[in-house]
């Protein structure tokens, strides 16, 4: 099975990322990842408060998407972002463990993105474990 990790990919005026991982929650902890990483820099980022939330859906897909619109709300609600994401899967969806930073204490490497769309929405398990593609409007 392969490791964990996440990518950007080139899209037209969006922001597409794509993440791998052997489990479910793992790969849902890189999808986050991967779009905080695409606008900012997390390096020597430091968690200032914990946050729970539990986002649930009926397929998969939907969950990935209420995560990352409940990350895409508190940034821009709270204006933090979390440095540290621990999803633990309960019925129908994830009880997520958030250790968020301000989003100011960090430099800004890109566009914020405002939105997850629905446009090829992707997010298997497959042979080598889980995989997801998704796309965000910035």
């Amino acid at each position: 099975m392969r490791s964990s990790g996440h990518r950007g990919v080139p899209h037209t005026a969006d922001l597409r990322v794509e993440a791998w991982a052997p489990t479910r929650e793992e790969c849902l902890a890189q999808a986050v990842r991967a779009v905080c990483e695409s606008f900012l820099d997390l390096t020597g980022a430091v968690g200032v408060r914990d946050r729970e939330v539990v986002v649930r859906g009926e397929r998969d897909e939907d969950v990935l998407v209420a995560l990352l619109e409940e990350i895409l709300y508190r940034l821009d609600t709270e204006g933090e972002i979390p440095v540290e994401v621990t999803p633990v899967a309960v019925a129908d969806g994830v009880r997520v463990g958030l250790w968020m930073a301000d989003i100011d204490t960090l430099p800004s490497t890109g566009a914020v993105p405002k939105a997850v769309t629905l446009h090829q929405l992707d997010f298997r398990p497959g042979p080598e474990g889980w995989t997801c593609a998704v796309t965000l409007d910035v």
